[in-house]
């Protein structure tokens, strides 16, 4: 990460901010979510991603590509592509 580091919660806050916006994978699939309890539920599937994996992945960045996360979140393609759009990184990685 440049400059001052972010605090995951002022991640948190953006991608609650965002919710119902359009967000794109790696491979161009298009996605919204919405707030389910503490969880995001994906738009056309059944996925929820939690909190704690965004904070798993948000602890691993910059991440290079989705494929990193397999295993280690549900959702890697989703994650990966919420935590590298530019409105919640605004430039800090």
């Amino acid at each position: 990460m440049s400059g001052a580091p972010v605090a995951f919660e002022t991640v948190w806050e953006r991608i609650l901010e965002l919710r119902g916006e359009f967000f794109r994978t790696a491979n161009g699939r298009w996605f919204t979510y919405k707030l389910d309890g503490d969880r995001l539920a994906v738009s056309q599937s059944e996925l929820r991603l939690s909190r704690s994996d965004l904070e798993t992945a948000f602890n691993m960045l910059p991440i290079s590509r989705s494929a990193k996360l397999n295993r280690l979140v549900e959702g890697p393609a989703h994650v990966w592509a919420i935590l590298h759009d530019e409105r919640i990184t605004r430039g800090a990685w």
